[in-house]
């Protein structure tokens, strides 16, 4: 444990809860390190000289006469080159069996890039999910969730970008992982030999759920490293942010907080935009993207967690499964990037933009001959036509399991086009239908 000389102890506690306790203290200021009969924990409240710490571990057998010091810093993650390839948890201490890292302590939770130091994103970042790339196509310095219901393997699809994704730098931050989920991140990375280009920050169901607040900013802080100090791509990969967000209520209800929405703290939205924020684009070349999971309670898009972070993230990205094929897909209809714009037809080829939106329109076309199905009417031969497309774009170009580049995207979406449709049906700009066309 940390110590410092000629510390001053306090050892008299006003109030105690399960997440927090409150003394009396003073020279104290947010977000400082203490620790609580030999328990770590963060300053997060005070009024006037009245001071409470959320404690990572809980409360229980700390006294109310517990020796309490402060270390006069925020938490702190040591940041090099030696951090590749390794996984720590929310403290920033690794737990593979490694080394101590070496190299320079920053502090945690830094502030969001000023604006003035900012560049538009026009990077494409491929991520080698067909359904991502080609209809929801993300930009470095973006920030975008995964919204999906918790029995969907969002984790395996977060693995799956972590492995395909064109950035020089993967930075994983896992908050409640289940034990099996964090040794499948393992295990993938160390037999996909990808484990030189990404760094993870783990929180696991075992481990406390205050703990999980800490993650998201080891994980931006290592981002910032090779960001700024490297002029590196770095992509940072978060789930779960409904896990994140439900160790925000405990320690907000536990400080007798009055309880927003979904009994989420009044700040939700700040705290999340802190985190969001630190996505950027920077003149010198560096840029953090940020791709984060938030799971669905009962497919609720209302909830408070998925209602804030819609207002502060560039789009969203759904999961669902496809019952006509059996594969979870990218849905097109709910999932938006709203910066693809920036790089479609710029930095992929000139057909892109005009073979996206016919190949959704189409897809909408049978969304309406399903339904006419559905409801006992008869189809024409359009609408047959529309179905059969609407489970072949699904099984080959939606669904997560495909990993093609994006010219390959295209490719299969003209032969599709050319398979089921006359070149007038798909209303694509004759120059574009004269040199793709695959009919």
């Amino acid at each position: 444990m940390e110590s410092q000389a000629f510390q001053k102890v306090y050892t008299k506690l006003t109030n105690i809860t399960k997440a927090t306790v409150t003394l009396k203290a003073d020279g104290v200021g947010y977000d400082e390190i203490a620790t609580v009969a030999g328990k770590l924990a963060q300053v997060v409240k005070i009024a006037g000289d009245d001071i409470t710490l959320q404690i990572f571990e809980g409360t229980e057998g700390i006294p109310t006469n517990a020796e309490v010091s402060f270390l006069g810093r925020p938490p702190q993650l040591t940041v090099g080159d030696e951090l590749a390839g390794r996984f720590f948890n929310a403290f920033g201490d690794p737990i593979d069996g490694g080394p101590e890292i070496q190299g320079e302590v920053r502090d945690i939770g830094s502030p969001s890039v000023n604006p003035v130091r900012r560049k538009q994103p026009s990077n494409l970042i491929a991520t080698g999910i067909a359904g991502i790339d080609l209809n929801n196509t993300l930009v470095s310095g973006q920030k975008i969730p995964f919204f999906a219901d918790p029995d969907q393997p969002y984790n395996q699809v977060m693995a799956l970008v972590a492995l395909r994704a064109k950035a020089d730098k993967i930075i994983l931050g896992g908050m409640g992982l289940t034990n099996d989920d964090y040794l499948y991140f393992k295990n993938v990375f160390d037999n996909a030999g990808a484990l030189d280009r990404i760094i993870s920050f783990v929180n696991t169901t075992e481990n406390p759920p205050v703990e999980r607040l800490l993650v998201p900013d080891m994980a931006l802080t290592a981002a910032e490293y090779f960001a700024v100090d490297k002029n590196e791509s770095v992509l940072v990969l978060l789930t779960d942010m409904t896990l994140y967000a439900d160790a925000l209520s405990i320690v907000s209800n536990r400080m007798d907080q009055i309880p927003s929405k979904d009994s989420m703290p009044g700040s939700l939205y700040s705290d999340l935009a802190r985190i969001y924020e630190k996505a950027v684009q920077f003149p010198e070349g560096g840029s953090i993207t940020i791709i984060a999971v938030t799971t669905l309670s009962g497919g609720d898009i209302t909830h408070a967690i998925p209602d804030n972070t819609g207002y502060i993230t560039e789009g969203q990205l759904f999961l669902r499964r496809d019952t006509d094929i059996g594969k979870v897909i990218v849905d097109p209809f709910r999932s938006l990037s709203r910066l693809k714009q920036l790089v479609i037809g710029k930095q992929t080829r000139e057909d892109h933009p005009q073979v996206m939106n016919s190949a959704i329109r189409l897809y909408a076309d049978a969304a309406n001959a399903r339904t006419k199905l559905e409801n006992g009417f008869d189809l024409t031969d359009y609408d047959e036509r529309t179905l059969k497309f609407a489970r072949e774009y699904s099984d080959q170009i939606l669904a997560i399991d495909v990993n093609v580049d994006t010219d390959t995207m295209l490719d299969i979406t003209w032969e599709l086009f050319g398979k089921h449709f006359k070149k007038a049906e798909v209303a694509i700009r004759e120059n574009l239908v004269a040199k793709y066309w695959k009919g």
